[in-house]
């Protein structure tokens, strides 16, 4: 993998550790409340509380996943691409069924990242 994948792909890793933080640690913050454009209130409801921190661990387990792979995998290139791939079909499908916003702010780097992939 070049240099620039592995760098594009950590920063995947960083930002799916980000969305883990916001949904499993901070989950009713100003800060969670304006990324996802829900009120506190509805933060603060148990059940939307529960399903983000559970929301919040797949995502933290998909940027371990990369850190994985790119620092100890002995297929380093086919399981980055993969989790990319899944990252970016999941970007898609929010976008289609959430907010269009979605294919660029949570897929955008994921597609940089596959795309310098086969390069």
């Amino acid at each position: 993998m070049t240099i620039l994948t592995i760098i594009l792909s950590l920063l995947v890793a960083l930002e799916f550790f980000y969305i883990m933080y916001l949904e499993t640690f901070a989950t009713s913050s100003k800060t969670t409340s304006r990324v996802f454009n829900m009120g506190k209130e509805e933060l603060e409801r148990s059940s939307v509380q529960t399903l983000f921190k559970n929301q919040g661990i797949y995502n933290g387990l998909i940027g371990l996943g990369l850190i994985y792979a790119i620092f100890f995998s002995s297929a380093q290139l086919e399981i980055v691409r993969l989790l990319l791939i899944y990252i970016i079909l999941v970007a898609l499908y929010g976008s289609l069924t959430s907010n269009k916003k979605i294919i660029l702010t949570q897929g955008g780097l994921a597609i940089l990242a596959l795309i310098s992939s086969f390069f």
